[in-house]
């Protein structure tokens, strides 16, 4: 049986994450967090559970811990999972370069399973396009990845945006922070070969939509990814959740998880 709590349980990911997990076989979640000072602190969940602000107030010590909160919330639960040994799936995106490697070092101690997206689909995308930019490579073709996300995103471009950017820069020998263009605006002038561009549009009720264009002078090739549910999301934490259980420690991400 594989013990879980959520971070940020009140939240819409977090209340779908929490009600897959008490009806996942082998699972029983034991706690439910959100942030210090919230009204909802001792505050009911359910019929068992009541909300805690850390992990230290739950009666049953988790196996693991499913986060999908904001980057603040998440590196104070980090400390407390290193502290106490317990497992993170991580799906909060937003992190600057530094709070990655707060995570990373993390990972030496703790098993991490860290994703912008734990979507199947989506890494089966992360995988696509990193063989279509290794073989187009030098050939001249332009990419460009856009994204669209409801109207209530706080973060841009989305997590899953930069990772596709990254691996795009990675296929193909660039440094990102050098060739990265969030955005056109005013006379810019012409393109540039290198160039990755990565495109935000945020409105309505949008799950989450990726597209990666190859474009070359006569013709263009198009890889999309739409999310239609969170459920896709909470679906795939919950199974890094299982699969994360007794691994040693180290940063884990969804190719692992899905065997990619």
């Amino acid at each position: 049986m594989v013990k879980v709590a959520v971070n940020g349980a009140n939240g819409r990911m977090g209340r779908l994450i929490a009600s897959l997990v008490k009806a996942e076989d082998g699972m029983k979640l034991v706690g439910v967090l959100e942030k210090p000072g919230s009204p909802l602190i001792g505050k009911p969940f359910d019929e068992t559970l009541r909300f805690v602000s850390s992990l230290s107030e739950m009666e049953e010590n988790p196996d693991v811990v499913i986060d999908f909160t904001v980057p603040s919330a998440t590196l104070e639960l980090l400390k407390e999972a290193e502290k106490r040994k317990i497992a993170l799936v991580i799906g909060t995106t937003g992190f600057t370069g530094d709070e990655v490697r707060t995570i990373e070092k993390a990972a030496r101690v703790i098993p991490v399973v860290f994703s912008p997206n734990m979507s199947p689909g989506v890494n089966v995308l992360f995988k696509i396009v990193s063989d279509v930019a290794k073989t187009l490579k030098d050939k001249g073709y332009d990419i460009e990845i856009f994204e669209i996300h409801h109207r209530f995103k706080k973060d841009a471009p989305s997590g899953t945006a930069v990772k596709l950017a990254e691996i795009v820069a990675e296929a193909t020998g660039r440094n990102l922070d050098e060739v990265a263009v969030y955005g056109r605006k005013g006379f810019v002038g012409e393109r540039k070969p290198e160039e990755i561009g990565i495109l935000s549009a945020r409105m309505g009720d949008v799950v989450g939509d990726h597209t990666v264009f190859f474009a070359a002078p006569g013709e263009r090739i198009e890889l999309t990814h739409r999310a239609t549910s969170r459920e896709t999301f909470a679906k795939g934490a919950v199974v890094a959740a299982k699969w994360v259980f007794n691994r040693p420690a180290g940063l884990y991400t969804m190719f692992d998880v899905l065997g990619i």
